[in-house]
């Protein structure tokens, strides 16, 4: 593996500070500290670009043409325990998926033989799919959640992980919940000290998150102390937000308001909280959660098949909200950010166009001003990512850390094509946005350690 803390890597590419912007650099030259963070940036033109190239002789590493640096993208919704079911049991709502296919699949996690191989599997595999962030649910087994952190550490995999909170005997099954409320702030807190305390974790690259489920699995005293031992550990906050119909009006029945407005009186909305999926909230909402400062995990692949709505994602934006991407594995049925990227495009088209053919085109776009392009979409699963989550991820830029992937668009077995007379600049990175695979993924670092390479790539 060829590790670039102490060096330097001249390479073109990619990245974005601001959504709608898109920052083409050649041969930039980008030097790393020991600690995995950016100490400098200079382009070609730029005065020291000679100097520091000079000081990194023996240091240096380049990129061969053809090849593209990309900030490492950031997953905020995963469900690590469902990686094993991804690509079935869509054809259910989402009431009956839990019940049914997925409360049985996360209970098999008290195995920590089976958690063991089934969390390698999907962090390698996320990985290798340019993920160098991710936002973990877990389960609500104490040693599976350690064995997910310990995987990831392992791994050098960016992670944040939470041992997720299911307390409400109403809404979770007898043989998957935790035992008392009491029991299930007692398992968070040593989840949070094992993390914390991990002897591989000095660094702080895996970070303990509170997280109650949503707010059907949880009992009000469970939330309520969520909310101070949140702000007691000041540790992230995650959970799901007005997800679906049936989500967002049991919360309206169970408590008279929103889940926004829930949350917040529970001491859950902070800078560090982000919430899955928010299709339903309203402008009120957002200001909260603006004012707040909490993020919003974009899922628009999981979306279709679970929520029966489109995240206002432009109106979020406007906003000035933290928004970022995430899967949603396995309600998502792909780990890519790649699909994820064209999903939040396509969906966003549909909301501005319609898709009703009965009627005319201005009675059946609605929503205008609601469309994005490539650039939103690089944005949300980079840079966006980071903002939500607060970390220094997601862009090249100095005291960020170094994650990035390598686009290797010459890859005979990847699914990019480029006709030099045809794709420049920017058009360049549309094309790996939408035509990218795995196999054109081949090199990942990670705070500047190689994390994974293809072995077709020189």
């Amino acid at each position: 593996m060829d590790h670039l803390r102490g060096k330097a890597i001249i390479a073109s590419g990619f990245h974005t500070t601001r959504p709608g912007e898109i920052d083409f650099f050649q041969n930039a030259l980008i030097a790393v500290g020991n600690d995995g963070a950016i100490l400098s940036v200079h382009r070609p033109h730029e005065k020291g670009y000679a100097e520091e190239k000079e000081k990194h002789t023996g240091r240096l590493v380049s990129l061969p043409h053809g090849s593209y640096l990309l900030p490492g993208f950031v997953d905020l919704h995963v469900h690590a325990p469902q990686y094993p079911q991804l690509g079935s049991a869509l054809d259910v709502p989402l009431e009956v998926w839990l019940q049914k296919y997925t409360f049985p699949l996360e209970a098999r996690y008290a195995d920590a033989a089976f958690a063991r191989r089934s969390y390698r599997l999907l962090v390698d595999d996320l990985i290798a799919n340019g993920t160098t962030t991710a936002l973990y649910f877990a389960t609500i087994h104490q040693e599976a959640t350690r064995i997910l952190a310990d995987v990831c550490l392992e791994a050098g995999q960016r992670a944040l992980i939470g041992k997720v909170v299911m307390d409400n005997a109403d809404q979770c099954p007898d043989y998957y919940r935790d035992a008392s409320s009491d029991a299930a702030l007692r398992s968070t807190g040593d989840l949070i000290g094992y993390i914390r305390s991990h002897p591989d974790n000095t660094a702080g690259l895996v970070k303990p998150v509170v997280t109650p489920r949503f707010i059907p699995s949880c009992t009000d005293a469970t939330l309520e102390a969520l909310g101070a031992l949140a702000k007691q550990c000041d540790c992230h906050v995650q959970t799901h937000c007005s997800e679906s119909d049936w989500e967002h009006g049991y919360v309206l029945e169970r408590h008279g308001v929103t889940d926004t407005e829930s949350l917040d009186r529970f001491g859950l909305l902070g800078r560090h909280t982000v919430l899955a999926h928010s299709n339903l909230i309203s402008a009120a909402n957002m200001d909260t959660i603006r004012w707040r400062g909490s993020g919003i995990a974009h899922c628009p692949l999981s979306n279709a098949y679970f929520s029966s709505a489109v995240f206002p994602l432009k109106a979020a934006l406007k906003k000035g909200l933290h928004v970022g991407l995430g899967t949603d594995i396995s309600g998502g049925p792909s780990g890519s950010l790649f699909d994820n990227m064209r999903s939040a495009i396509f969906v966003a088209r549909l909301l501005e166009s319609g898709v009703d053919p009965n009627l005319g085109p201005a009675e059946r776009s609605r929503h205008s001003g609601t469309w994005i392009d490539f650039r939103e979409a690089f944005y949300l699963a980079t840079a966006g990512g980071g903002v939500a989550l607060d970390l220094p991820v997601g862009q090249f830029s100095k005291g960020y850390q170094f994650d990035a992937i390598v686009i290797d668009t010459a890859s005979q077995r990847g699914t990019i094509r480029l006709w030099d007379d045809l794709d420049q600049g920017e058009n360049i990175l549309q094309k790996i946005i939408y035509t990218a695979s795995r196999p054109n993924i081949a090199r990942v670092w990670i705070g500047g350690r190689e994390v994974s390479r293809s072995p077709d790539f020189n």
